[in-house]
């Protein structure tokens, strides 16, 4: 299947998108074909390599963060998310068991539990949870930073979900079907 927008090559990219791939590489390894994608409109990879850049920055571990992409990718039916947050999971120190059970939107950990479990909440209430729900990440230890990075892991996994769900971007990281594909 061809995408629907075609990425931008980094190899003939100039000026400062030439600096934003370089540094994207530099980071990853690879441009990745979502990067080249959100190059077509600069705002967008902007905003993206913003609020992800942020985020990585902020008070939830990478694993965390590995783990509510995971839990997001599968509710939102995003083989590009996935693929590449199972591998990001892995190198996050995510087991395979640990990897299916985020798909799954579930953690060994409870703290961790409670925050794909909120993410969960707040992506299918679009936000309009109850006070039970944030009554109940906070008993888990969820400080208000937390919960407020969980929010904003939600808007950025939107963002990227929907976005290769349109524009059916190209996977350009080891396969990993959505759990209802795989298992059908």
């Amino acid at each position: 299947m061809n995408p629907r927008i075609a990425t931008i090559d980094p190899t003939t990219a100039t000026g400062p998108l030439a600096a934003k791939f370089a540094a994207v590489k530099a980071k990853l390894g690879l441009v990745p074909n979502l990067v080249r994608t959100f190059a077509q409109a600069p705002a967008v990879l902007d905003a993206y390599l913003g609020l992800s850049g942020s985020l990585a920055a902020g008070v939830l571990p990478a694993k965390v963060r590995e783990q509510l992409a995971l839990t997001l990718g599968e509710a939102n039916g995003c083989d590009y998310c996935l693929s590449a947050h199972s591998l990001g999971g892995k190198a996050a120190g995510l087991s395979p068991a640990d990897v299916e059970a985020a798909r799954r939107g579930t953690a060994a950990d409870p703290k961790a539990d409670a925050l794909l479990r909120f993410a969960s909440a707040v992506l299918n209430q679009r936000g309009a949870v109850s006070d039970e729900t944030v009554a109940t990440v906070r008993a888990a230890g969820a400080t208000d930073a937390e919960i407020l990075e969980v929010v904003a892991h939600v808007a950025l996994n939107v963002l990227t979900n929907f976005t290769n769900n349109v524009v059916q971007t190209t996977i350009d990281f080891p396969h990993a079907k959505p759990l209802a594909e795989a298992a059908a």
